[in-house]
């Protein structure tokens, strides 16, 4: 019997945006499961509470039996041996990103030299994209409903 493919997507999804959503959908043929992890990031003041953020990221991904959405805090390494995931799936936009996650993935295996990193570039049409953008945008009353999944702007807008 062979080894299940596991990965965890971590990140703070402070929403979650229809560039997270593509590359999931783009990355649900290579793993077996993958958990989108909300995790909690120090040097962020959140938009949504994590809470919140579990609730619209179990809305999104109800009909997507092998993603599965979970909250966690300390190291992702750590996380990701609780879980049994080889791998940490991460997205790429831009050199900024590589730079970022670069770092962090060399980091990571120092910590666990048998979780691997994997990285999926921005599609076309998602590299501009970001939770940072789309919370500029809501502190500022702007429309980002071409930014986020419907269940994201209907969490909005019932808010």
């Amino acid at each position: 019997m062979s080894q299940k493919r596991i990965a965890i997507f971590p990140g703070s999804f402070d929403p979650l945006t229809l560039a997270h959503f593509e590359l999931l959908n783009r990355a649900v043929p290579l793993f077996d499961h993958i958990y989108v992890s909300i995790g909690t990031n120090s040097s962020k003041s959140p938009f949504f509470s994590i809470d919140d953020r579990l609730l619209m990221l179990k809305r999104i991904f109800a009909n997507h039996p092998s993603i599965h959405v979970e909250t966690y805090s300390g190291l992702t390494v750590h996380y990701a041996k609780e879980k049994n995931a080889k791998y940490i799936l991460r997205g790429m936009r831009n050199t900024n990103d590589f730079e970022f996650e670069n770092a962090i993935a060399q980091n990571n295996l120092q910590l666990d030299n048998e979780i691997e990193s994997i990285f999926l570039l921005s599609s076309p049409g998602y590299g501009h994209i970001s939770s940072t953008i789309v919370r500029d945008i809501l502190k500022n009353n702007g429309d980002v409903s071409h930014l986020v999944p419907k269940e994201v702007l209907e969490y909005i807008q019932k808010t």
